[in-house]
């Protein structure tokens, strides 16, 4: 896979690294000279430009891309390269960070984002899995497709503790996508029983995200 990243400060050279291992291929664009550190990342490409430039975007070959990370530390940076990347160049998959809480709003289709990322609502959701890892908490929205990543941890209560994955009566619109157990992922399956100490992550919707939350803990 093709990925290009608008923004080569640390978050964006942490994600090249972490594409990098994985086998994909990846291009680095920041207009700043000191950003620009080809021993870090000698298996990435890098482009010093512009990445709100339509003239840059071109010299970068940006259609051949699969994926776009608009990535920089400015929220108006990276709804430009959203939009330019989608609508300019058709590239597939464009996720951007959001900065500033404030601005979650812009960060939709309309924009070019297909997944919006926004580090200060993860950091506030790690916080309150940890303080209360019994809830629901919100990981990640999706814009695109109006659902929402959640998770919650299975403590020994809980009702559905033993009880096979594919038994328990999920809301609409909302699937098990994965199971966190003892530092492993399980891919839940027909045989996959629940555990006290799981977390569990859905994709759901917010308008049965309540519904959920009490049907997994039993309360409501």
């Amino acid at each position: 896979m093709r990925v290009a990243i608008a923004g080569a400060g640390a978050v964006g050279r942490s994600i090249a690294e972490e594409l990098l291992s994985n086998g994909h291929e990846v291009l680095l664009i920041d207009k700043s000279p000191r950003e620009i550190k080809l021993d870090e990342l000698p298996g990435a490409e890098w482009l010093l430009a512009d990445a709100c430039e339509i003239a840059s975007l071109e010299d970068a070959g940006l259609e051949r891309f699969h994926v776009v990370v608009a990535a920089s530390g400015d929220d108006k940076v990276n709804l430009v390269v959203s939009l330019l990347a989608k609508t300019e160049f058709g590239v597939p998959r464009v996720v951007a960070r959001i900065n500033l809480p404030k601005n979650e709003w812009l960060f939709t289709e309309a924009w070019g984002v297909d997944i919006a990322v926004s580090t200060p609502r993860l950091m506030s959701a790690l916080i309150e899995e940890a303080v209360t890892p019994s809830e629901l908490v919100p990981l990640l929205a999706f814009p695109s497709s109006n659902a929402n990543l959640v998770s919650i941890m299975l403590d020994d209560g809980a009702p559905w503790v033993g009880v096979p994955s594919a038994a328990v009566p999920l809301p609409a619109d909302t699937a098990l996508v994965a199971i966190v157990r003892r530092g492993s992922v399980v891919v839940p399956s027909d045989k996959t029983s629940l555990a006290a100490g799981d977390e569990l992550l859905f994709v759901t919707t917010e308008a049965v995200e309540e519904e959920l939350s009490e049907l997994l803990t039993g309360e409501g």
